[in-house]
């Protein structure tokens, strides 16, 4: 195999664990039943000149779709302590709103997308809907790229904020954070709401949304679990679904707490 072919296993989302490759300056992804609504989001990303994605470039001879390679450091545990600053916190935030202007008059039809968000949720936006600690690419401590866009869809800015300040900040109970966050919670939901420039309104219901949006993650895991995704089952039944009994609970004891922080 020419060296310019060698595969080099990536580490990959849940979902694809163990099935997503680097062949020189490209990644090699299985196709989804929603692989053609996602090409048209990145090759809308590309017209529009948003550097923040990586680049469809076709699909290979084994029926895998192309990426561009995009290089850089993503956050895995255990956690680098770059990754847990501040400076990080607020270019996490700077780029998903970057990502929601580009994506702004992208309007597509007929096209599938993997998992519907809350109606509530969906103004017409085509949001990323999984901004996850290892969905980011840094570099220098800063996030410059958003990756694996397999759960974007129709949701709304709101719903990325809320998805992404629920695991950057994050929302859950100390006890259950191992790491310099514990105890920042609230400061870093202010802080990434500030810096995103969120709106008055949307401000008024990012706990909301947040808490909605802990169960519609947690309700694809348990899903995946059930249908015998071997790592949505591995992590199902490893303390994710007792930790999201938790999480559930906080949300409602904590609302005031948390919007306050938002709105003094």
């Amino acid at each position: 195999m020419p060296s310019s072919e060698v595969e080099t296993q990536l580490l990959g989302g849940t979902a694809n664990r163990g099935l997503v490759v680097r062949v020189a300056d490209t990644v090699r992804r299985p196709l989804r039943a929603s692989s053609q609504a996602t090409h048209a989001l990145l090759e809308h990303l590309e017209r529009v000149g948003f550097e923040g994605a990586p680049r469809f470039l076709g699909v290979d001879s084994q029926g895998r779709e192309v990426l561009s390679y995009l290089p850089g450091e993503t956050v895995t545990a255990p956690y680098p302590s770059w990754s847990m600053t501040d400076a990080a916190l607020d270019s996490v935030a700077v780029l998903l709103r970057e990502y929601h202007q580009a994506v702004a008059d992208f309007r597509p039809a007929g096209l599938e997308w993997a998992e519907p968000v809350p109606a509530d949720y969906v103004t017409g936006l085509i949001s990323h809907n999984d901004p996850n600690l290892d969905n980011l690419v840094f570099r220098d401590g800063i996030a410059v790229a958003l990756i694996d866009f397999d759960l974007a869809g129709p949701g709304s800015s709101l719903w990325d904020v809320a998805t992404a300040v629920r695991l950057w900040a994050p929302l859950r109970p100390d006890a259950d954070i191992h790491d310099v966050r514990r105890g920042r919670s609230l400061a870093r939901l202010r802080r990434f709401a500030d810096t995103y420039g969120l709106t008055e309104p949307d401000r008024r219901r990012l706990v909301d949304a947040a808490a909605d949006n802990h169960v519609w993650c947690m309700d694809y895991v348990r899903r995946g679990a059930e249908t015998g995704h071997p790592w949505f089952h591995q992590r199902w039944t490893t303390g994710e679904a007792d930790l999201t009994d938790r999480t559930n609970t906080w949300f409602k004891q904590s609302a005031t707490a948390l919007q306050q922080a938002l709105l003094d």
